[in-house]
């Protein structure tokens, strides 16, 4: 049996969340695959960097081009590693994620990669997302959201200690 060749790849994402009354919901998107809906994949944002693009800045282009929103970045998550066969080749792919926050835009606004882009509560990703790799690290970003949810709640309780209080 013939050995695939292999080579790796690099790409760049975010998981775009927002809190409204209480409520935390993401950004996911489908992909479809050849107009076959039962076919198509519910992923996170994500893409592969342009020539001289540094990795977080192909992760807010990716995620603007893709969803349709301006986002910044709140802080970095985690790499999810996968290995696939395309053409021939086994590609051994890393996507690095940053945890994020519109500032901006407009899902309807999103590009071709995605025929369908929406909100989702967070406890629905886990149903929603294909891939396992994708829902483990939405367990990450509401993790991070949580502890900066208690350290903001921290600081707004402590504001009474006078002028040691510094802003974030």
């Amino acid at each position: 049996m013939a050995r695939l060749r292999s080579t790796t790849a690099t790409s760049a994402g975010g998981i775009v969340f927002a809190t409204v009354d209480g409520k935390t919901s993401l950004v996911v998107g489908m992909r479809g695959r050849d107009g076959d809906h039962r076919r198509s994949t519910w992923t996170l944002p994500k893409g592969t960097p342009d020539p001289g693009e540094t990795i977080e800045q192909t992760a807010l282009r990716e995620v603007e081009e893709e969803t349709g929103l301006r986002v910044r970045i709140v802080e970095p998550l985690s790499a999810i590693s996968y290995a696939f066969v395309q053409g021939g080749a086994r590609i051994d792919k890393t996507v690095h994620y940053w945890l994020m926050e519109p500032i901006g835009g407009d899902l309807a606004m999103h590009d071709h990669e995605f025929e369908r882009v929406r909100w989702i509560a967070f406890d629905e990703a886990a149903h929603v997302l294909t891939f396992d790799t994708e829902r483990a690290l939405v367990a990450k970003a509401a993790d991070a959201i949580g502890r900066r949810s208690m350290a903001r709640a921290r600081l707004a309780t402590s504001g009474s200690n006078g002028p040691e209080q510094t802003a974030p």
